[in-house]
Formats: C-alpha cells, structure tokens, sequence
C-alpha cells in the first residue's frame, strides 16, 4: 500500500467499498494513523477481511495484487495488540528482504499513535544489531524465514507469546522453496495462534499448507486464475535477432518516453547489462539485482520511495512485492517463461484504480507465453512498431541535445563559443565535436551520481562481487572466520525452481562478454525492424545473445574463450575488477556508435 495521491479517488469493485475505517472496532489512535496517510474508505480486500481477522479467525485470501493487501493484514494484527506489551505477539513473514522492510515501514506509519515496536529482520545484515533490538521487546516482527530461522535457534527470538502470524505473497514465498523453513517455524509457534494467509494466488503448496496449519479457516476468494490485470494498456514490440535487445529497448525508451518503469529482466546477466547501458547513456537508471550488497540494495529502494529514480532494473526475486506510488510503467525486457509472472510484474502499475502501461519486448522465444496471456488471461496486446533509422537517431539526438540544455546552467561556456564555431570549419571539426561530446556525457553522469548520492551500475556490481566473492588476499583469516551456527542463512537464495534470479544454464543463452556485447552493437547501423529481415546469402544469423565470430579475430577470440581461467580470474583473464573496468571502457566505445 504506497502513499496515496490526496486528489486520487479510486474506482473500480477491486479497489472501493461501502464501508469507512470509522465504521469497523478500530482504536483512535489506528484511525488518526489511518487518516494521517490520507486513507479513509478501505479497498474491498480491506472491507472483507477486518471483521473475521479482528475476532481471531483464521483467513486464507486470495486477491488481485495492488488492492491494498498490506493494511488487510495489518490493521487487525495490529489493532490485537496491547499497547506497551514488549513481547514479540505477531510475526509476518515476507518471500524478499525489500518487501519485510516495505511492510514494516507500512505498518509503523499506521501505528505512529500507538505504543508497538515493530522490527525488520532479514538476510545480508549483520545479526548482531537485529539482537540487540529483540532483547527490547518488539511487538511486532516482519522477517524473511530464513533470518527468522537464524534468530529461533539462537534463541534471540522468543515464539511463546505470538498470537498472529501472517503469510504475505504466500504463494511466491514457497515456489521460492520456503516451504519447509514456513512449516518450521509454525510449528515453533503456541497452538491456537492465528494464521492470516495473503496470496495473488493459490498454489497446492498453499492449499498444503493451510490444510495442515489452520483451523476452519475463512476463505476468501477476490480473484480467479484467469482475472485479467485491469487498468493496465499492454503494448508489445516484435523484436528481431538482427538487432541486439539492449538497443531495441534504448529505442523503445527513447520513443515512449515513460515518466518511470520498473525495467523487468529475467536473468541478473540481463538486468546488469541493461543498468550499465542505460547508465551509460545518460539515463537515470538504478540496478536491483540479488548480486548487490544488501546496503547498496536498500540505498536504491530508498532513492526509488524517494522519487529520485526514473528506471529501476531488476530481476524478480528482487522487486517482489514491491511497492512503488504512481509508477506509469512497467516493461519487460524478455516475457517472463511463467505467464503468472507476467500478471505479477505488471501489477506494479496500475494500483488502486490509477491507470498504468505495461510495454513487453517479445520474440520467438517466449511465443509460448505471449499466447496464454492472450487467450487464457485475454490481454489484448497493442502490436507497435520501431522506428525507422531517420527517426531513431532524431530521437536520439533530441534526448541528448536536452541532457546538454538541462546542464548548461551548471557551467559557463559562452567564452567557448568562438571555438565551436571555428570547429565546424576544421576537417577534423566532426571527430572532436564527438569526443567532447563523450567527455561531456562521463563528466554528466559522474556529476548526476554526485549530487544523488547514487552508485553506477558497474561499480555497484563490483562493490557487491567483491563483499560475496573476496579475492584469497582479501579472505579472512580461519580464525576470523564466524562459526557456522553465526553465519547468516541464503535465505533468498530461490531453488532450481526459481530460476527467474539466476544464471541460466542448458540451451539458455550464457551472459554477453564484453567483446560480443561491443561487437554486437557496433555492428548495428540502423533501427530495429519489428520482424526479423531475411540474411543476404552467405551471413550467419548470430543468436541474440552473441555475435557471430568470423575470419582469425573470430577464431582468436574462440582461443580465448577455451583457455581455461586460473582462479580469481574474469574474461580474458583479467580480474574481476579489472574486467568490470574494461567493461566501462567499451560501454563508452560502443554508445559513441550507438
């Protein structure tokens, strides 16, 4: 449930009742907290579960996703606390880190006017802290299973007085393969607690679940398998394998021009290569990928509460559950192999009624996909066009020349103007123009992370290699070493199953070295077509993902590919580090071609 719009009045059955707060046993203080967030009527997931929640039965809810689930879940939670209690009493646990931290912030706001403590506890943080804030008696505690795990066995986490426990996105949690982490930690829990289960969806995992866990519980069911995502304009563009992605989606931005987007990979490969080439052009754009730093992570969902990010680039297990106020986006860089997947990313937008766009690069690969949605979901996909060379580069040049007036007031230049002028009439005048222009966009981009605060892709990447994988010089010491019984779970690491937030592996297309991806887009000259040209005679049709490699630089680089890697080695032989920086390197060969 993100902030609401003080003008924005939802319509719509999933998002508007008959009912008010005031008209439910509510305390003043929840009310005040309420009308401070500027909420008055709940949503119909809101108006159907607070009544039953409140006398303690147990709920297993199925709604649409964006109809205000959250407060369903907390206002009655936390409306059966005492005030003052200091004793764990309600415990909600969350498939993703950012989503534990999203519902905890949730919840405090509405409980600003009572006296409840409430804690978030999940992975890629130190332990240590989050004892520290048990021992002061907490009474409400939003946690991943795994941390949760982490503190029961250290004993850090009291279970005896819990009388609620609530499962969000239940369904993802467990195809996330948390379903034996869940079960151990109800069965940890007092007989005769509350279990409020809250999913998109309901899966034989959740059906399982309930069966053995709750007591008649209260079914409530406000969608079905083949809803449809309402409020939402599908737009889909055919790509080819003539044409690299990343540029494609470049064109696409450049031509929609969308105000925000949550850019959807489904690979961390994908997702790191898009961050680094729309950074790389000058484009707001943030990484949210498993592989960051957990500080770096909450860093970049702070810019995006915050307004401060345009482009948030992320697989799926990253952005679960998350949720952004007004977000006029959401695209998808490859259609995810799980049409339900697609239902649930482009549920970012369109929330509470608001109308969103949900625009989709698609191409044989998942033709699967795409005719389930149509035909079982009946999404009615708007087929659009690239365009032609003349308009890309119109469009293109447009951006730029705007990035460069948005900076003019930043800097003096007109003692420069007699210099442009007498560059134009040199023979040389065009190649120095371009390479001010590239010092220019480096010196723009490093200026813009300045002033936010924000981190580039790459190096954020390196940042969070570096913490998970430290070279053997950088290794602690055995000795130094936390004991394992300290060291903190993967508790979002997802199983086989999950493969939507990890290195693809079989026929899937291995990531793009920094050579292929340079190769590729150097070789594109013109703008995408929206179905794939026939090769002239005697070309090699390269997959997406690589280049084709031909004559003796082809078969050098195959040599080089063979050659096997010492370890702490990156392509080609490098470091890690030092392959990331070669990477920034050809970003900027391969954008002054772009």
């Amino acid at each position: 449930m993100s902030e609401p719009d003080p003008e924005w009045v939802p319509t719509g059955a999933d998002y508007v009742s008959d009912r008010a707060f005031h008209d439910f046993p509510l305390s003043a203080e929840l009310l005040r907290g309420l009308s401070d967030m500027g909420y008055r009527m709940p949503t119909p997931v809101q108006a159907a579960t607070m009544e039953p929640a409140l006398a303690g039965a147990d709920l297993l809810v199925r709604a649409k996703t964006g109809t205000g689930k959250t407060a369903a879940f907390g206002i009655p939670l936390l409306e059966r606390i005492a005030n003052g209690r200091r004793k764990p009493s309600g415990l909600i646990l969350a498939p993703t880190r950012e989503l534990a931290q999203q519902i905890a912030d949730e919840l405090t706001r509405i409980a600003q006017y009572r006296d409840l403590s409430i804690v978030a506890l999940y992975g890629g943080v130190a332990i240590g802290p989050q004892a520290d804030a048990l021992a002061q008696g907490p009474e409400v505690i939003v946690g991943t299973p795994g941390r949760i795990l982490d503190h029961l066995g250290r004993r850090t986490l009291d279970p005896s007085n819990i009388g609620t426990i609530v499962l969000d996105e239940a369904d993802e949690m467990l195809s996330m393969g948390f379903f034996e982490d869940v079960t151990r930690i109800l069965d940890a829990t007092p007989d005769g607690r509350q279990i409020l289960l809250f999913s998109a969806t309901i899966s034989p995992d959740t059906e399982r679940l309930s069966a053995r866990y709750m007591r008649d519980p209260v079914s409530i069911r406000l969608s079905t398998d083949a809803d449809k995502v309402e409020n939402i304009t599908h737009v889909l563009y055919e790509t080819s394998t003539e044409f690299h992605k990343v540029r494609s989606l470049l064109y696409l931005l450049d031509l929609e021009n969308p105000t925000s987007a949550i850019i959807f990979c489904n690979t961390r490969e994908d997702a790191a290569t898009v961050a680094t080439f729309l950074d790389r052009q000058g484009l707001d754009a943030q990484l949210l990928s498993g592989e960051l730093t957990q500080a770096r992570r909450n860093a970049v969902m702070a810019r995006v509460k915050a307004g401060e990010v345009r482009f948030l680039v992320s697989t799926d297990v990253a952005s679960r559950g998350i949720d952004i106020s007004d977000l006029s986006h959401v695209i998808n860089y490859a259609l995810p192999p799980d049409p339900a997947v697609y239902l649930h990313r482009v549920g970012r937008t369109g929330r509470i009624g608001k109308h969103g766009t949900a625009i989709s690069l698609s191409g044989g690969a998942d033709l699967t996909t795409r005719k389930v949605l149509e035909t079982v979901h009946e999404i009615p996909f708007q087929l659009r066009e690239f365009p032609d060379a003349e308009t890309a580069v119109r469009m293109r040049v447009e951006r730029q020349a705007e990035q460069i007036r948005s900076a003019m007031g930043t800097m003096v230049f007109e003692a420069l103007l007699p210099t442009a002028r007498a560059l134009r009439e040199r023979p040389d005048g065009d190649q120095l123009v371009a390479a001010a222009l590239r010092a220019f966009f480096q010196w723009d981009r490093l200026r813009r992370a300045a002033a936010t605060d924000a981190l580039d892709p790459a190096a954020a990447l390196r940042e969070g290699r570096g913490e998970s994988a430290p070279r053997r010089e950088e290794r602690p010491r055995r000795e130094e070493r936390p004991r394992r019984d300290e060291r903190p779970r993967r508790d979002e690491r997802p199983p086989r199953s999950a493969r939507d937030d990890r290195p693809r592996r079989g026929n899937a297309a291995p990531p793009a070295s920094v050579d292929e991806l340079d190769a590729l887009l150097l070789s594109d000259d013109a703008a995408p077509a929206s179905a794939a040209p026939s090769a002239p005679a005697g070309a090699t049709n390269a997959p997406p993902h690589v280049s084709a490699d031909t004559g003796a630089a082809g078969d050098a680089k195959k040599k080089r590919r063979r050659r096997r890697r010492k370890p702490g080695e990156g392509p080609e032989g490098n470091t890690p580090d030092a392959a990331d920086d070669g990477a920034i390197d050809d970003f900027d060969a391969l954008l002054s071609e772009a």
